[in-house]
């Protein structure tokens, strides 16, 4: 079922089994904060139709329903979103370098979830609008041009892209080269080797971002 929230219009898509029929359901939008109310014998006029992924096929990437059987902690949707928590996923295969990454995120208040593949990668972000999302342009691929996860970023609509902060893991491109993070679509590029900095690195890319925005909002109203 495709749920749209009405404070802030983004687009959500829960499992139709996830929502009782005979009474009223409502959880927290994770992107607003704002609570979503699901009258009982709300219809799904919407349905998800797999145009999300649309174009993933030719990548190895095919649309996965949630079934009955899929109940464990690790698919169900909205099972960690908290009222004023930050959630950050990490696509990176590197153990060390995740771990790390890990660390950095859980010290600065995320609740971090990492992804096994792009498969994985591609589902939890069906379900949750990520404040932070760290991937490194070669999980899941041999070619960093055909990486799922950079795409479905990429084709984001922008009020969804503007409020979540990228950063692409490389071996090609410099640290904080931002004109090649402008041509990637990302906010922020870490070169593996500086990944013993990547504490300090996050940290200015993150607050960069956040005082970018500020103004950008600012000047909005």
């Amino acid at each position: 079922m495709e749920i749209t929230c009405d404070s802030c219009q983004s687009k959500l898509k829960i499992a139709d089994e996830k929502i009782p029929a005979d009474r009223s359901a409502s959880f927290t939008c994770p992107k607003c904060k704002d609570k979503i109310t699901i009258a009982p014998g709300h219809e799904n006029e919407s349905a998800p139709s797999g145009d999300d992924l649309e174009g993933f096929a030719d990548l190895g990437f095919e649309e996965e329903s949630m079934d009955a059987g899929e109940e464990s902690s690790e698919n169900r949707p909205f099972h960690f979103i908290e009222e004023e928590g930050k959630i950050a996923l990490i696509c990176e295969s590197d153990p060390v370098i995740r771990k790390h990454l890990t660390d950095i995120l859980t010290l600065m208040e995320y609740h971090v979830t990492p992804a096994q593949d792009n498969r994985d990668g591609l589902k939890k972000m069906r379900y949750h609008n990520y404040d932070v999302v760290v991937v490194d342009e070669l999980f899941g691929t041999d070619n960093p041009e055909s990486n799922g996860i950079l795409i479905y970023l990429e084709r984001q609509q922008m009020d969804v892209r503007r409020n979540m902060f990228v950063a692409m893991i490389s071996d090609r491109f410099r640290t904080m080269d931002y004109m090649m993070a402008f041509n990637k679509s990302v906010n922020l590029i870490i070169n593996k080797k500086d990944a013993v900095d990547l504490d300090k690195i996050i940290s200015k890319g993150l607050s960069d971002y956040d005082m970018f925005y500020r103004i950008f909002h600012e000047s909005l109203q």
